[in-house]
């Protein structure tokens, strides 16, 4: 598959992500907008939800972006889970949330190469040149939390300027690790909760954490959802069991 059409695929991903219409009268079941960085853990989670007595969850992963301008549209979402306090912060403008949101997780910012690659990148000022030509798979800055916090990496530490032209700007950051896998892009710009689940790649740097933002994971129930199903919800979602969960996929709970 050619990159134009991986991307193209992606967004396709997101519409049918949100699953089978439900008839009039048929319960909708609790739904989470989650960045899509958190698609392992979370469908983890689900899963002890579940099996805890509390319910099937209907997961929904795209770009923050994309979620949030969705809930702000009237999707059918209760809770909302974004990589980054700007969308969130989006959304609370708009009174499309319901209590003050919470900081559920954290995360680091990697750069990532395929295993296969003879020469291991570098944070330095021989990076450009190291990639050869190669493609740098990123989430696209404009509008994906990742891509966001990569830019302002690469600006802080000199390099934007010299690699934008060969990044491929993706709509989320799971197609950025996809990418890398398949050896179409000679790096990428990911969270290290994404290079723990890669199989064909590896971590060639983390980026250091006062080159960007701080990565926070707010959490904030949806007003038009399921207001009261969602708090608990996002109770269950801090509690020991859950934490663990996501320590384990890569995100920082301190």
């Amino acid at each position: 598959m050619s990159t134009r059409r991986f991307v193209v695929a992606c967004f396709a991903a997101v519409l049918v992500l949100s699953g089978p219409v439900l008839g009039a009268d048929e319960p909708r079941p609790l739904t989470v907008f989650a960045a899509a960085s958190m698609t392992n853990a979370l469908e983890e989670i689900a899963g002890h939800h579940e099996a805890a007595g509390r319910g099937a969850l209907r997961l929904v992963f795209a770009s923050s972006g994309v979620l949030a301008r969705q809930i702000a549209n009237g999707a059918p979402a209760d809770l909302f889970v974004s990589a980054n306090e700007r969308w969130m912060d989006w959304l609370v403008e708009r009174g499309a949330v319901d209590g003050a949101p919470v900081a559920l997780v954290g995360n680091r910012l990697v750069l990532i190469e395929p295993v296969a690659a003879a020469r291991r990148l570098a944070l330095d000022a021989e990076l450009p040149a190291r990639l050869a030509g190669g493609r740098l798979a990123m989430g696209d800055p404009a509008h994906v939390p990742a891509g966001i916090y990569a830019r302002q990496a690469l600006e802080t530490l000199g390099l934007w300027q010299r690699l934008e032209a060969s990044a491929i700007l993706l709509p989320n950051v799971r197609a950025a690790l996809l990418l890398v896998e398949r050896g179409e892009a000679a790096a990428g710009i990911v969270y290290a909760s994404d290079a723990a689940i890669g199989r064909r790649v590896r971590v060639a740097a983390t980026f250091p954490a006062g080159s960007h933002a701080p990565i926070v994971y707010p959490a904030a129930v949806v007003a038009d959802g399921q207001v009261a199903a969602a708090r608990r919800l996002l109770a269950f979602l801090r509690e020991p069991e859950a934490q663990a969960v996501f320590r384990r996929h890569g995100f920082g709970t301190d």
